[in-house]
């Protein structure tokens, strides 16, 4: 096998649960070895937990957590997530591993401490990640990104024109900032993570599996339907679109998607605009070249089956 590698996982956890697919993907890929999980957007502290749960469920304890950068003026709120039931019972102060207060500068020191290039994962809003930037510039020559954000060709129902996006427009000109700096970016926008749902033998695959991680994640799963009012289908019957675990694989593989470089330009609202004149070049994932590909392989990946189709 190849050098594995290292990674710095960026998430707001805790809100729409396909973070959770996602960080557990991530802890069942032997391609990367995680280095440190951040978390940014609004309670940080609260998403953290989140984290913490799902690193030592997973035995994966030896993973820093870093905290992100608070939102100035935010008031303590203790059921902040959409899956708040499922953290109830477990403080931060639980986490067996190390809890770092300033996720920001964590993920600068992680970045300068690695004996190579780091690959960033950003499955959220990037308020702590453009904290990093404005802090220490100079990590962009010592790591690249890769992230779930944008609707560049088509929104989020797959037909319609371009979609304001969540990360994107949460902290709009955090991303601006970040999509500016000169750093190798690589994006999944919702033109393809927003295709990835697992229904029928695939998904009760998922949920007749007797791993305790992924029971866990059932339960979170289940958890986050009955919480929001978006979801018109009960959780027995197909996942929610795991719109973050393709950047999760974009750190380690391209086979299966179109990649284009586009000059991508952030508008307020949250749209991620391709403009020839200002934008900056985007590696952007625009097309699938083999989604029941991914979708198999993301499968294998979190029951743990020792796929080896890469």
């Amino acid at each position: 096998m190849k050098k594995r590698i290292p990674v710095i996982l960026d998430t707001d956890i805790g809100g729409d649960v396909d973070d959770t697919w996602a960080l557990i993907m991530l802890l069942r890929c032997p391609e990367l070895d995680v280095k440190l999980v951040t978390t940014c957007s609004d309670y940080p502290i609260h998403r953290a937990r989140h984290a913490a749960k799902v690193l030592h469920c997973a035995g994966r304890t030896d993973i820093p957590i870093g905290i992100g950068v608070p939102v100035p003026g935010e008031e303590p709120k203790e059921d902040a997530t959409h899956i708040y039931p499922w953290i109830r019972d477990y403080p931060l102060e639980n986490y067996p591993g190390t809890v770092l207060e300033d996720g920001a500068q964590a993920v600068i020191d992680t970045i300068h401490a690695a004996s190579g290039p780091v690959t960033v994962i950003a499955i959220g809003p990037l308020n702590t990640l453009a904290e990093a930037l404005r802090r220490d510039p100079e990590i962009i020559h010592h790591s690249r990104f890769v992230g779930m954000h944008g609707s560049v060709y088509v929104g989020y129902d797959g037909v319609s024109a371009p979609s304001s996006e969540a990360n994107v427009r949460t902290f709009c000109s955090c991303c601006r900032e970040v999509f500016q700096s000169g750093w190798d970016m690589t994006i999944t926008p919702v033109d393809t993570c927003g295709r990835v749902k697992l229904t029928g033998e695939d998904y009760q695959r998922i949920r007749r599996s007797t791993d305790p991680l992924i029971q866990e994640l059932m339960k979170a799963n289940d958890i986050f339907f009955d919480s929001v009012t978006w979801m018109n289908y009960p959780s027995s019957t197909a996942s929610s679109i795991l719109f973050d675990t393709v950047a999760v694989y974009l750190a380690y593989s391209e086979e299966w998607v179109e990649i284009e470089t586009l000059p991508i330009r952030i508008e307020d609202g949250g749209f991620t605009r391709i403009d020839q004149q200002e934008g900056s070049p985007v590696r952007c994932a625009v097309r699938w070249k083999d989604l029941d590909g991914f979708k198999q392989h993301l499968i294998s990946r979190l029951l743990d089956e020792g796929d080896t189709s890469l």
